[in-house]
């Protein structure tokens, strides 16, 4: 079965209330489609913001390897949007275009380290839905425990995000930036 394309979002985009545009603009992001798609429910949207950002820039892990996770997540299912974004991002914190394009066969790749190879099995069996025992033994030999949660639970919302984006039919802006310094939602 073939997924059909939607026509358009879920409902109108809207501009976020005042105190969050505020904050947007001082984590120094762009306002996105997916913002102004939360933006019906002020609250989530603040929720959000709040808790992306805190894995965006409050983890040890290394932020490449997140980004990895994140682009894995979208490439599994299907997540154009997730993936459009992400993408500059994961080329900002350092993934080279090799790690970028191997992702969808990231297990037959040469290029990624043994410590992004263990977070990108831990990306699949979260998006799987069983996590098993060989893939905490792996993580361990590479990951504190303060790594392994961060990994965890930036794997559990980035599984979220493809599935708000799809329902909320978020579409991508028409005037995204492709370059380097572009900075995105989720």
């Amino acid at each position: 079965m073939r997924r059909s394309e939607p026509e358009g979002p879920a409902f109108p985009l809207r501009e976020p209330h005042p105190a969050a545009a505020e904050k947007i603009a001082e984590l120094g992001a762009r306002q996105v489609n997916l913002y102004r798609a939360l933006a019906h429910a002020p609250d989530m949207l603040d929720a959000w913001l709040e808790f992306a950002w805190s894995l965006r820039e409050g983890c040890e892990t290394p932020r490449v390897l997140r980004e990895l996770m994140i682009l894995r997540t979208a490439s599994v299912m299907c997540a154009v949007y997730e993936w459009h974004q992400h993408e500059v991002m994961a080329r900002r914190a350092g993934a080279t275009a090799e790690q970028l394009d191997a992702i969808p066969a990231w297990q037959t790749s040469t290029c990624y380290s043994d410590p992004e190879r263990a977070a990108l099995m831990l990306t699949d069996a979260m998006l799987t839905g069983h996590v098993n025992d060989d893939v905490h033994e792996e993580l361990a030999r590479y990951f504190t425990d303060q790594e392994r949660v961060e990994l965890v639970v930036t794997a559990g919302f980035y599984a979220m995000v493809p599935r708000v984006l799809d329902a909320l039919r978020v579409p991508i802006e028409e005037d995204a930036p492709r370059s380097p310094t572009a900075t995105s939602p989720s």
